[in-house]
């Protein structure tokens, strides 16, 4: 005798062992085309493009003879400010790229010192060489709050002006350089 349940067919429950082999079909899809869009993940959009500089008043990292970073010096040149730490990994791959951009004379490479200790920064400007006009030492990291900093590295293309034109976001590579960067400061040079 039966027990009064209904067992529904087989043939209907097989289609849900496919429901989760197609959602993740269509999520690997997603990324893939998002991956080969081309667009660059590094560069996001940011509140502070086209905006003044934040006010900005930086002490130089102790124990060196380099001026600290003041947002007044920023008109009537451009600057490319870099956020930087001894600590961060990815700012040792970027260094070699800044210190080839620190000489185009065209241009100010400032360096936005993150959270760091001045004995570090000195030893890690000491061993990579140092591409830098000046630097602030942001011990606090309030400084770098205020240009909207995700984290370290992230670089900034300021215009003669005074405004913040492009921001990367990540370590520098010879691609985002020449593609992105390096157009970002052509701009702003023309503006000039």
């Amino acid at each position: 005798m039966s027990t009064g349940s209904v067992t529904p067919p087989r043939s209907n429950r097989r289609w849900m062992v496919f429901v989760p082999l197609a959602l993740f079909a269509a999520l690997a899809g997603l990324f893939l085309l998002q991956l080969l869009s081309g667009r660059d993940g590094a560069t996001i959009p940011s509140a502070l493009i086209g905006a003044p500089a934040p006010e900005t008043d930086l002490p130089p990292i102790e124990g060196t003879d380099m001026p600290g970073l003041s947002s007044a010096d920023f008109p009537g040149r451009v600057t490319v400010v870099n956020v930087w730490a001894s600590w961060c990994a990815p700012c040792r791959q970027e260094h070699p790229l800044l210190m080839q951009l620190s000489r185009d004379d065209r241009i100010t490479v400032a360096g936005l010192n993150y959270k760091d200790e001045a004995e570090n920064a000195r030893r890690f400007l000491g061993e990579l060489g140092n591409p830098y006009a000046a630097v602030g030492a942001d011990s606090t990291g309030r400084t770098a709050i205020n240009w909207g900093v995700y984290g370290v590295p992230e670089t900034f293309v300021v215009g003669p002006d005074g405004t913040i034109r492009f921001k990367h976001v990540g370590p520098l590579s010879p691609q985002s350089l020449t593609g992105d960067l390096i157009p970002a400061i052509e701009k702003a040079l023309a503006a000039q």
